[in-house]
């Protein structure tokens, strides 16, 4: 017994290794990063006072290449700018930034948000800053508070002063119908908020087009009253399609591969003129059936007209997209002139006339200003100006420098919406129109472009965009609108 028992705990100890210590292989330790990601500058210091006009972003240079986490934790006085900061390829990431007067602002990027491209693992330091716009005394609005230049209808003049009323005060919401005669984005916008805008934009882009008979026939004025007697406003605007060249049927309103003569409109006996004169009965016709049904709108054609004619560096692209713009500013002027005396002498008085000017962006030093494209004070009510994916600040310059410009007359948001490239990507979002307001870009209206696009509206306005434009307190809906009938 006793040898058996010693032969089992040998073998015991055999099979556990006998008394040596073995243990398991251990993954090798990783070498700790050989460097860190540090500050260097950064455009705004500690505790400076910048403009709120000219300061659009915060520039961070690094000590090495950096790019920003998708997910970063970036604030600005505790709200999130995720997703509106980038990184260069290269050491410097920009944070967009819009920016009150007399405000005082405390950024912080936490740890985490920056990191090395050579090794992701390192990070930057969490970084704080604080600054403080100047406060400035901005101009009020001024208006010539008579009755509007053309329109001398009960209804169009109620309009009129419910816009000049509302001006400075609050911004009238607008949405375009899907292109033609319809009010299909407004309602996706009230499906999606539980609100309509005020107004409904409608384009007579395809009057040459209409027939009773035809796809589209503006005689039908149905989608128009329907609207109004809902309690909406009407906006009307006019695509003006020409054809390429005489006896055409291929209509077109860019300037490329078109053969028509803005200035041999204004010359009788023309094919250009009869066609000029022809299109405008057309839309003359319905202007009339609005008319007798008591119903105004405002009235923007020919818009942009300068387009990019004001480059200072003049190139083969620098003209004017539209024909109504393409033989430069005195042939323009005659244009709309020359439709203003057409629809009075016609007996058109129920419209409100918006001017959209193409300014310069903000670029003094690549532009000129379109001052020399400007019809009149006698031939327009408001100044309208198209923007795309610019943030509040932008907005607030191109308010005030055509405030400026223009002082007697209310200034609205012609169109407005997220910018794309030719391949129909995002370069950039079109601010919150609560930010904007609160910047102090005081519209009188905005109105919202349509799209082909998968968001919920058919606009080019995201959907958060209308949820906050829609419960903003600075923004009128349909709902609030009085009875202007």
């Amino acid at each position: 017994m006793k040898k058996l028992v010693i032969v089992t705990i040998a073998v015991l100890l055999c099979a556990c290794g006998g008394g040596d210590s073995v243990t398991d292989p251990q993954p090798p330790t990783p070498e700790p990063p050989a460097f860190s990601v540090e500050l260097e500058r950064q455009s705004i210091s500690e505790e400076a006072e910048v403009d709120a006009a000219t300061t659009t972003s915060l520039t961070l240079t690094y000590n090495t290449e950096v790019k920003v986490n998708g997910s970063a934790d970036i604030t600005l006085n505790g709200s999130r700018l995720l997703g509106k900061s980038h990184a260069d390829n290269g050491k410097a990431i920009d944070i967009p930034l819009s920016l009150q007067d007399g405000t005082d602002y405390t950024l912080n990027v936490a740890q985490g948000a920056v990191f090395a491209v050579e090794d992701t693992r390192v990070t930057a330091p969490d970084f704080t800053l604080n600054f403080k716009t100047i406060s400035k005394e901005q101009p009020q609005p001024t208006v010539n508070t008579s009755i509007p230049v053309a329109a001398t209808t009960e209804a169009a003049q109620k309009l009129y002063s419910y816009f000049l009323e509302q001006y400075g005060k609050k911004v009238i919401s607008g949405v375009m119908a899907d292109v033609n005669w319809n009010t299909i984005c407004a309602e996706k916008v009230h499906d999606l908020t539980g609100r309509y805008p005020a107004m409904n934009c409608y384009d007579f882009i395809h009057i040459c087009y209409s027939a009773p008979d035809s796809w589209i026939n503006y005689e039908d004025i149905k989608p128009v009253t329907d609207w109004v007697n809902a309690g909406g406003l009407v906006q009307l605007m006019w695509h003006f399609n020409v054809p390429k060249s005489e006896g055409s049927t291929d209509y077109a309103f860019y300037t490329d591969g078109n053969n028509f003569k803005p200035s041999q409109a204004l010359v009788s006996g023309t094919w250009e003129n009869r066609w000029f004169y022809d299109q405008m009965d057309k839309v003359i016709n319905i202007l009339l059936k609005l008319q007798e049904a008591n119903i105004a709108a405002t009235w923007r054609p020919f818009h942009e007209a300068a387009g990019n004619a004001t480059f200072k560096q003049q190139a083969a692209w620098t003209k004017s997209w539209f024909w109504w713009g393409v033989e430069g500013a005195e042939t323009y002027k005659r244009l709309w002139r020359a439709m203003f005396d057409y629809f009075q002498q016609k007996g058109v008085h129920n419209l409100i006339w918006v001017w959209t000017t193409q300014n310069y962006n903000g670029n003094s030093s690549s532009y000129y200003q379109d001052s020399n494209w400007y019809p009149g004070d006698q031939y327009v009510d408001i100044v309208a100006r198209d923007l795309y994916g610019c943030n509040a600040a932008q907005n607030k310059q191109e308010f005030f420098e055509i405030q400026s410009t223009y002082p007697t007359k209310m200034v609205a948001l012609g169109e407005c919406g997220n910018n794309y490239d030719e391949s129909k990507k995002l370069i950039a979002e079109a601010a919150l129109m609560s930010d904007t307001w609160i910047s102090d870009a005081q519209w009188s209206h905005f109105m919202v472009w349509c799209t082909k696009e998968q968001n919920a509206t058919m606009t080019m306005c995201s959907d958060n965009w209308w949820k906050d434009a829609m419960k903003s307190q600075y923004v009128i809906t349909r709902d609030q609108l009085p009875n202007l009938k």
